[in-house]
């Protein structure tokens, strides 16, 4: 540096705006706490901020080889600048004396002297001698400094592995981690920055209502989640006893289809207004604080779903039934038949044979000519399985409120791309003993008379069967539970500062903190999914009977679609793969998603990792991908398709499954919930009466009032209630909702290469959402629309606020 340009930034003053919210006064105990705050402000500086450099060390012992510090700067105006009633964004001056020995910073210190917390969002400065603009991106709580926390410190909008870090940065950048990972031992706060694991034992109270712990046992494997210290026995009984008891009586029971339509716009009476208070008092969430929307005392007002929107019968039709599996809340499920007749894949030893009953007679007069080897053949048999994975619980939860079987659904692809289904086949262990085998019944389809609603009392079992897998497998196990290992592993062993934390933490948003909520209750002992879903409370045990069969590298979406014989490998596709249904609108919408989100991880990965080497000798990287697979799932630590982390594309592949699962996976599953499901008859999810049965009242009642025992035989009034004004919650978006291809600020990286590639990332999600409107507006691929006239959204890659079924979210916020 020249002698002219050294004495003209002598004296020089590095001028800064911090963006940040003060505690809004709704959320502190003590008014006096925020006043006293401002008082001190006036007298004393309380908030602040020193420069740490990026080019010169400190070479005192004491400061182990730190970046050299500069003076301390303090916020500016603090009174006056914002009010006290609105926790709003503020934009704060705070001025630094540059100091030529400091150079170019790297991070800076904050300290807060405050009585309470307040949300740094961020700290950008002005004409940095040598490097310009500088912008640092916080969005974190910055509470008050202790004797164990004496600054937190936010590091340059920069990417550095962790051998190419600016020396003075490096002994912050590993007691950053240190800190993160904590000790493994004190019970945590909302202040501690500590991410470690635990089992999930707190689910129920152990003297009370015991429920198994889930993870660290070959018998309930399940992924780890995030350590919190409470007491187990701090859950909140969401359904207390007295509540329970409604339940249990059938009050208020639907008489007639009308008397569901009644819950949208004419509002529905209920006698027991406790439940309500009740309700009012024990929700835990602020976001379930409206869970049942009231317009008085005890009246319901519902959103009208779109299930029904367009015509209220036609999801009673077969192909509406069949075409849910493609293109509803869960199309995640069916299979290619690969033999016939289905088989089992049981131990025959514990559970006897589990064959199907299902034989030529009942399919082959619906093959549209065709033979049951000729159908087979052509690949034109499908099934929704739900017999495996639900008849070694079965007699369990049949012992609950709960009748259900386990089910086998066959259906057939018709020439015009649409299915239709054969037969359906519902299941009981042997009432003796299991290695009995199973008791069967098949049911073909139907219109008129008895059959007819023996059909759909068929296809009601089917559909609990699949509203339960859903809610439980597909959505909780498979998006929200999978994911928090790899968040917590990301953040204990990725610094902030590492390319794969930036490309990765925008997909953890908020994940940990709706987890930790729906423990709370929804997932608890006699919570909101043990009273609404047809497992009761062996809910959270058949998760983890499934987690066993969870493989990383299936839930990639092309290996999902191949295993389960939905698409095949084919190298002249852009994606790799050809689907046997071409109208098959979850994998046509998101094979596009997919390839788009690998694209663009590919562009990212190449651009820091130039060589495979790079990579394996990256110790954070190599560190966080053996954690998340020793201790993060640690119950499956021993399975040998865990890929290898040797080279860019194994890299690659893994940051694009976890950004698929956290984002477009879970919006598939996730935000079609009330558009589809909100209307009871279509996805009940319990089922509290078996199949009448000749020559009993209960088949007499099916002769003369069909619809009145298809009433009784679901989900009931209560349950109906309760389960909609949850599935609203779940399925409406926010209003801070950041969704796939955009990030809560331009100015997540300074590297520009990376930002080019990120906007060639959101050009093309904008391409793939023209596509899915046309796709809508063709007229020949019927499984987009259906009977309902229903198109499919769900994977359009931006949103709106409320119950809109499209938009897919970076992260799984709610």
């Amino acid at each position: 540096m020249s002698t002219q340009t050294t004495e003209a930034i002598v004296g020089k003053k590095i001028q800064g705006t911090v963006v940040l919210m003060k505690k809004n006064v709704a959320e502190v105990a003590d008014l006096g706490a925020l006043v006293s705050d401002d008082i001190h402000e006036l007298f004393r500086n309380r908030v602040s901020l020193q420069l740490v450099s990026a080019q010169n060390s400190d070479s005192a012992a004491a400061n182990e080889l730190k970046g050299k510090l500069g003076k301390k700067a303090f916020l500016e105006n603090w009174i006056g600048t914002t009010t006290l009633l609105v926790a709003n964004e503020s934009a704060y001056k705070v001025t630094f004396d540059w100091d030529e020995d400091i150079g170019i910073p790297g991070a800076f210190l904050i300290c807060n002297a405050h009585n309470n917390e307040f949300y740094l969002k961020s700290l950008t400065l002005e004409d940095v001698p040598g490097e310009g603009r500088m912008h640092f991106v916080c969005n974190s709580w910055i509470y008050p400094t202790t004797d164990n926390e004496k600054y937190r410190i936010f590091f340059i909008n920069k990417t550095y592995l962790p051998n190419r870090t600016p020396l003075p940065l490096r002994k912050y950048r590993e007691e950053e981690l240190t800190n993160l990972r904590g000790d493994g031992k004190k019970e945590l706060k909302e202040r501690d920055r500590v991410y470690d694991y635990d089992y999930y034992n707190d689910l129920g109270e152990p003297a009370k209502s015991p429920r198994p712990i889930l993870g660290g046992s070959t018998k309930y494997p399940y992924p780890r989640r995030g350590r919190t210290g409470r007491p187990r026995s701090e859950i909140v009984h969401f359904i207390k006893p007295e509540i329970k008891a409604l339940f249990k009586k059938n009050i208020n029971e639907f008489n007639s289809l009308e008397d569901i339509m009644k819950l949208y716009g004419e509002g529905s009476s209920l006698s027991h207004s406790s439940l309500l208070d009740h309700i009012r008092e024990n929700i835990p969430l602020e976001t379930l604080k409206e869970i049942l929307r009231t317009d008085g005392e005890s009246h319901f007002n519902f959103p009208l779903p779109q299930v029904i929107k367009e015509d209220k019968s036609a999801w009673r039709t077969d192909e509406e039934f069949a075409r849910e599996m493609l293109a509803g809340v869960n199309p995640v499920v069916i299979c290619l038949l690969q033999e016939f007749p289905p088989t089992s894949k049981l131990d025959p030893k514990l559970y006897g044979d589990q064959s199907s009953s299902i034989d030529k007679s009942h399919i082959e007069k619906n093959l549209d000519g065709l033979s049951t080897e000729e159908a087979l053949e052509q690949k034109r048999l499908f099934i929704l399985d739900h017999h495996d994975h639900l008849m070694p619980c079965l007699r369990k939860i049949n012992t609950t409120s709960t009748k259900t079987y386990a089910s086998r659904t066959l259906l057939f692809l018709k020439d015009d791309e649409t299915l239709k289904p054969l037969a359906i086949e519902l299941s009981l262990p042997h009432p003796e003993e299991d290695q009995l085998g199973a008791i069967s019944k098949v049911l073909t389809p139907a219109e008129n008379d008895v059959e007819g609603s023996m059909w759909q009392l068929a296809k009601a079992y089917v559909s609990v069967n699949d509203a339960g897998y859903h809610q439980l497998i597909s959505h909780w196990l498979h998006t929200h539970a999978v994911i928090e290992p790899f968040i917590i592993a990301t953040n204990r062993q990725l610094s902030v500062l590492h390319p794969i934390h930036k490309l990765l933490y925008p997909h953890f948003r908020d994940t940990m903190t709706i987890n930790a909520l729906s423990r709370q209750a929804l997932l608890n002992a006699d919570g909101l999914f043990e009273a609404t879903v047809f497992p009761a409370k062996y809910s959270m045990e058949m998760s983890s009977f499934l987690y066993k069969k969870w493989v990383f590298t299936d839930q990639a979406l092309p290996e999902d679609l191949k295993k389960r014989g939905m698409a095949i490998d084919d190298l002249n596709s852009p994606h790799g793969v050809s689907l046997l249904i071409k109208d098959y609108p979850y994998a046509v919408d998101g094979l596009e998603i997919w390839s788009a989100i690998k694209m663009w991880v590919k562009d990212y990965c190449n651009f820091y990792y130039k060589s495979n080497e790079i990579i394996q000798e990256d110790v954070e990287l190599q560190t966080w991908w053996k954690e998340v697979r020793e201790e993060g799932h640690g119950d499956k630590k021993d399975e040998s398709w865990w890929p290898k982390l040797h080279t860019c594309d194994e890299l690659v592949n893994i940051c694009t499954i976890i950004i698929w699962v956290a984002s477009a996976l879970h919006a598939a599953i996730n935000f079609g919930q009330y558009p589809y499901a909100a209307y009871l008859p279509n996805r009940p999810t319990i089922s509290r009466r078996f199949m009448p049965e000749k020559g009993t009242p209960e088949y007499d009642e099916l002769l003369s009032n069909p619809e009145k025992v298809f009433l009784r035989t679901i989900t009931s009034h209560l349950q109906t209630v309760i389960g909609m004004s949850l599935l609203e919650i779940l399925s409406r978006h926010s209003s801070d909702e950041i969704y796939l291809g955009q990030r809560d600020t331009p100015e997540w990286t300074s590297d520009v290469e990376t930002l080019e590639a990120f906007k060639k990332f959101g050009n093309k999600l904008a391409e793939i959402e023209e596509k899915i409107v046309e796709r809508n507006n063709d007229k020949e691929s019927k499984n987009r629309i259906g009977p309902v006239n229903m198109p499919y959204t769900l994977l359009y890659p931006t949103g709106e606020i409320g119950l809109i079924g499209k938009g897919i979210p970076n992260s799984i916020s709610i």
